[in-house]
């Protein structure tokens, strides 16, 4: 993966285990859907273009629908009781020079207010949280209902996440046994200086009904019939020619061999344009690009993408978001997978992309180690706009 920072490695921890029942969900609250994604889904691909490491800790029973879910590149270690001994278990697993600790039910904060926690650390911070004005009053109450003191909402700042820290910094707060509400609150109990920075209104936290419904209307927009589904799949098999260039989510990975197929064989590009295709009605990869067509013969999977998109906003659709999941043994997409996500939301004018990447335990063509295949999902809005 590649960070905002080229100096420095970027941890993002995300504890998973609270409930859903305040959703009226019998399962935790990160495996609830918002649209065509989980809650946890939401929240990686949002936050993994800034990072190094990635990794969620689940509720005790649920690793594996976890790590089914978010693929193989994602470190899942199991949670604990409370919050804090969640981000306990996963900090012992953190390598890297920063450490951002993130919340899976505030699943749309932006990639952007992710980066504004980094460059605060970057600028040598030791501690950073996103924070926004308070709007109400806000006073004390004791025990019988009476007002003690009221505050100067001037001074107050509610706090989201996620919340940056100096990797030596974080470990020292954790090594406390003092349990917090945040990561910060361990922090100042150091008297650490605790710099804040803007948030903003996407990084709410989903705990109630209420906040789904927001969400979605974050996601969609009021009118949800104006909303397609398209799901598009690719496979190729490894090519016998050892000079054939391997391309896969428009990157070239020089170490390995590549695939046979028309044009440069990325299945993860294809996959996409097939998804993006259907959703739109527009038929598939095939019709559109096919061995019929010679202009396409090894056409890079960035032309394919930025083609089909052509189309796309052509027939009246522009894109919400897209997620792909690339299945083999070959090659290991965690180290570039941050790479991989920005390289195919470049080709699709910044759309919003997910890429996880998983193997099938040996079995079929891709387990075998004969191939590599990827499926893809996207969601497409009516413009109205037809060009």
């Amino acid at each position: 993966m590649r960070s905002l920072l080229p100096n420095h490695s970027v941890t993002v921890i995300i504890p998973a285990g609270g409930s859903g029942e305040r959703l009226g969900a019998s399962i935790p609250k990160a495996l609830v859907q918002l649209a065509d994604r989980t809650l946890i889904e939401h929240c990686v691909s949002r936050i993994a273009p800034i990072a190094n490491q990635i990794i969620v800790a689940a509720p005790a029973g649920y690793e594996e629908k976890f790590r089914s879910l978010l693929g193989d590149d994602i470190l899942v270690v199991t949670g604990g009781i409370t919050r804090t001994d969640s981000v306990r278990a996963a900090l012992s697993r953190a390598t890297s020079d920063y450490i951002l600790v993130h919340d899976a039910a505030r699943s749309l904060a932006s990639t952007q207010l992710a980066g504004r926690v980094i460059d605060a650390l970057a600028s040598g911070e030791k501690a950073v949280i996103p924070v926004l004005p308070v709007i109400d009053t806000i006073k004390n109450v004791d025990h019988n209902n009476f007002v003690i003191t009221t505050h100067d909402r001037n001074a107050l700042r509610a706090v989201q996440t996620p919340q940056g820290f100096e990797a030596q910094t974080l470990r020292a707060a954790h090594a406390t046994s003092d349990d917090a509400t945040d990561d910060a609150g361990l922090v100042e109990a150091l008297n650490i200086p605790v710099k804040v920075v803007e948030g903003e209104d996407r990084a709410f936290k989903i705990t109630v009904p209420e906040d789904l419904a927001r969400a979605q209307r974050a996601l969609l927009g009021e009118d949800t019939k104006n909303i397609r589904v398209g799901v598009g799949t690719d496979a190729h098999a490894f090519s016998a020619d050892v000079n054939r260039p391997m391309w896969l989510a428009g990157l070239l990975w020089s170490d390995e061999i590549g695939v046979d197929g028309h044009s440069d064989g990325d299945v993860a590009a294809h996959a996409i344009c097939d998804a993006l295709l259907s959703a739109a009605q527009l038929g598939d990869l095939g019709s559109n690009f096919g061995v019929a067509e010679p202009e396409w013969a090894g056409a890079s999977g960035a032309k394919l993408l930025q083609e089909t998109l052509k189309r796309v906003k052509a027939a009246g659709y522009e894109i919400n978001n897209v997620s792909v999941q690339i299945v083999g043994n070959r090659p290991k997409i965690g180290p570039r997978r941050a790479e991989a996500i920005n390289s195919l939301s470049l080709a699709l004018d910044g759309a919003l992309v997910s890429l996880s990447a998983t193997t099938t335990d040996g079995l079929g063509f891709t387990g075998e180690g004969k191939g590599i295949s990827a499926i893809a999902s996207v969601l497409l809005r009516v413009t109205g706009r037809i060009s």
